[in-house]
């Protein structure tokens, strides 16, 4: 394998190397750093970085191997939000007013992942406070599209997914209130997953916000699914994770007799050319594997807009508005925000009872249709992002969208995301479908009956067989390749 080669190698073989001593995890790592420092100052994906300590850790696995004491992840590198507390690094939320904020505690995601063997080698940028889809912040620039550096790699979990696409990491941890997963998996042509509600453990309070998840990336679905079996389950911190076990899936073999919906629009949308005749192509892929393809019906409309905004204002945005004006109130820390949090802010705070009452109607207005779907079809597939080409520095606050030519919502208009928050019981996979005229990734959503999760899971993966194969050698971020100049946010 060539050094780029070990960057981009799947986790499942990377471990069966590691197991037949063929590969070190040092190797590896060091491949990984040496990638970092070719590329992130083009894509800059990254906040912290822990070279010194993660070598020890792959140095300390190789010696695992060696005894025969391996466990699940053992010697592989994941990359950890810089919104996921680990006790004792700084944890800045992308915020000016964090930048020297260390985290008293361990999140469950990353406990589990280095109880595994996994290696916390580095920490990714997302934008302040995770309330944008897109990965920019005062505190540490603009994060560009590592396939397309003009463009965003979406967010929250920007970093993330742009590290993944970069081969700066083998997995990635990721957290959900509106897409923030599936959006940048879309963005840079990985896998993402937004597991069932209380699959996958949070912190309190998030945790009791039921459009809340914390999630899994990776460049491809046996990587994803390897992960997930680690994170997820209950955990004796979150209430809300103390589910019944998910029944385990055999592995689908074939598309035959599968029966897939899908609604290109979910009835309200508008999406750029690209990302319509990309979801048609995959879907006549499906079809061609086997699957039975029908389109579906959705009635949606601007009013799941309002809905998340609604939605999003209660546990995180009411707690993240109570911390700035208890902690942060006066008018310099203030000016130190992003003008992206502050209109987030003004227009999520003061959700009363009439409003918390009308989004549950929404909610259950947009169950009902599903669930109607779900009874007809084993999953239903929509696109993730209406228009993948939005700039790298694109600002909701201040900024126009639009989508083939009409104007759309720029906070939340250009992504079809969080209609599955809101019913978070059902579990939603993001995975690839083409490219934009520009280069940028398209994605897809598939979502499955709630609380099915390694059915969807096995479902997607008999999906990925199927389709056009990414990150082999002939499919890899090649702007990279080349110089880009990256400027700091727009203050």
């Amino acid at each position: 394998m060539t050094p780029e080669d070990l960057c981009y190698a799947p986790a499942c073989d990377l471990l069966t190397a590691f197991r037949n001593r063929e590969l070190s995890p040092v190797e590896v790592l060091r491949a990984q750093i040496a990638q970092r420092e070719a590329v992130n100052d083009k894509v800059n994906a990254l906040a912290f970085t822990f070279d010194e300590q993660a070598l020890a850790a792959a140095k300390a696995a190789e010696r695992a191997y060696a005894r025969g004491q391996a466990r699940a992840l053992e010697g592989l590198s994941c990359a950890i939000k810089d919104e996921t507390y680990i006790d004792g690094q700084v944890t800045t939320n992308g915020s000016l007013l964090l930048r020297d904020a260390v985290a008293q505690s361990t999140d469950p995601v990353p406990e589990r992942l280095m109880a595994a063997g996994a290696i916390i080698h580095q920490r990714t940028c997302t934008p302040e406070f995770s309330v944008a889809a897109y990965t920019w912040s005062r505190l540490w620039g603009v994060t560009r599209n590592p396939w397309a550096p003009a463009f965003t790699p979406g967010g929250s979990t920007g970093g993330g997914a742009a590290a993944l696409a970069a081969g700066m990491t083998t997995l990635s941890n990721g957290t959900d209130l509106g897409g923030s997963i599936r959006i940048p998996a879309s963005q840079c042509g990985i896998v993402g997953f937004k597991a069932s509600h209380g699959r996958v453990p949070e912190i309190f309070p998030y945790n009791l916000d039921p459009c809340c998840h914390h999630g899994v990336m990776a460049r491809n679905m046996a990587d994803l699914a390897l992960m997930y079996e680690v994170v997820a389950g209950p955990h004796p911190s979150d209430v809300a994770s103390q589910l019944p076990p998910d029944a385990q899936s055999a592995p689908i073999d074939s598309l035959a007799g599968i029966k897939v919906g899908y609604s290109l629009d979910l009835g309200f949308y508008e999406l750029e050319p690209c990302v319509r005749d990309n979801t048609l192509e995959t879907l006549r892929h499906l079809e061609d594997a086997g699957a039975e393809v029908v389109e579906v019906t959705m009635q949606l409309g601007d009013w799941v807009i309002e809905m998340a905004r609604v939605q999003q204002g209660l546990i995180a945005g009411a707690l993240l508005t109570k911390n700035l004006r208890e902690r942060y109130g006066a008018a310099e820390q203030s000016e130190a925000l992003c003008d992206y949090t502050r209109w987030h802010l003004r227009h999520t705070r003061d959700v009363g009872p009439d409003r918390i009452g009308w989004a549950n109607e929404c909610t259950q207005r947009i169950w009902q249709q599903m669930a109607a779907i779900l009874a007809r079809v084993d999953i239903f597939i929509c696109p993730t992002v209406a228009n993948p080409e939005i700039a790298a520095d694109f600002d909701y606050s201040r900024d126009q969208c639009l989508i083939h030519g009409k104007e759309v919502d720029a906070n939340k208009g250009w992504f079809l995301t969080y209609p599955f928050n809101a019913i978070g019981r059902c579990p939603v996979m993001a995975m690839p479908t083409g490219f934009s005229p520009h280069g940028v990734p398209t994605g897809m959503q598939i979502v499955g009956a709630p609380y099915c999760d390694q059915a969807l899971i096995a479902l997607a993966a008999a999906c990925e067989r199927v389709l056009p194969a990414w990150f082999d050698s002939n499919l890899r971020p090649r702007p990279l390749k080349g110089s880009a100049h990256i400027p700091q946010a727009r203050q």
